[in-house]
């Protein structure tokens, strides 16, 4: 099958780097929002809380279809942040920049 240049799949690969961009920010947020929960040691270390980690890693083992509402509905607002960049891309707009990153806002 040949993709045609107007095709959802030529766009969204169209649009990789816009999306691989706004995952790199929404990464960067999480690590200053970590680090901001650490204590930074003498060797460059960062000691986080214990109870953020046990809570932390619950999370990580637990499927979305178990996580508590406000825990879902977190990981909705993480979602959100990316639709006008996908919208954006599913109508032919790859270089549009325009809608803002909400992942550098705290």
């Amino acid at each position: 099958m040949t993709m045609g240049t107007n095709s959802t799949e030529h766009r969204l690969e169209a649009g990789i780097d816009r999306l691989a961009e706004l995952e790199h920010e929404r990464w960067a947020h999480w690590q200053r929002y970590m680090h901001s929960k650490g204590k930074r040691t003498p060797d460059g270390s960062l000691v986080l809380p214990a109870n953020l980690v046990a809570r932390w890693d619950a999370q990580i083992a637990t499927a979305y279809r178990d996580l508590t509402s406000d825990e879902k509905e977190s990981d909705r607002e993480q979602v959100r942040r990316y639709l006008p960049t996908v919208a954006a891309i599913l109508d032919g707009k790859t270089d549009d920049h325009s809608a803002p990153s909400e992942f550098t806002k705290d």
